[in-house]
């Protein structure tokens, strides 16, 4: 089995991914639990660079890693968690469950990882999506061609989401007039 580039870089994001994910859950402070979210994220886009998708992986990176970790920053850092007593009660037999639920989801994927090599179901390389590959000249996640598909065959749905999110930003921006009155 040779050991080619986008073997290595997949197992380095791998690794990233992993262990910013484990520090997020695991850090005491949201602060910088926060910003081990934004390192997942970072590390989600290079899995979609290495998929072909450079357009996907840049929009990921400006809507999750930029937007929307923005606004967890600031719900944060208004919220000024402190430390509740109330809180503390139990945390045993919540971290023994956690422990618990954890073990039998790393079981399940052992069995289900174990059982697809042991009956010779071993992952292989998906087809190309129907309609989105080219001729190696451009990639399947290019602005190209997600512009073309969006604007011929999900048309209708992209325009009922871009009405459901105008609808959206009247109502907050009425529900916050109505509140200052």
């Amino acid at each position: 089995m040779a050991i080619n580039l986008q073997t290595i870089l997949f197992g380095l994001f791998s690794v990233v991914a992993v262990g910013a994910a484990m520090m997020m859950i695991l850090h005491r402070n949201p602060v910088y639990s926060a910003i081990y979210l934004i390192v997942t994220l970072f590390a989600l886009a290079g899995f979609y660079v290495l998929l072909n998708a450079p357009f996907v992986a840049s929009v990921h990176v400006i809507v999750y890693a930029g937007a929307i970790m923005v606004l967890f920053l600031f719900v944060i850092m208004l919220l000024n968690l402190k430390r509740d007593p109330s809180r503390e009660r139990g945390k045993v037999a919540r971290r023994a469950f956690a422990v618990l639920i954890v073990a039998a989801l790393l079981v399940e994927i052992g069995v289900l990882i174990g059982g697809a090599f042991l009956n010779g179901n071993a992952p292989v390389d998906p087809p190309p999506a129907a309609g989105l590959a080219h001729e190696g000249t451009t990639f399947m996640g290019s602005t190209a061609i997600i512009g073309k598909q969006l604007f011929t065959t999900y048309l209708l749905p992209f325009e009922i989401a871009s009405v459901l999110l105008l609808v959206g930003m009247i109502g907050a921006v009425i529900l916050a007039k109505r509140k200052l009155s």
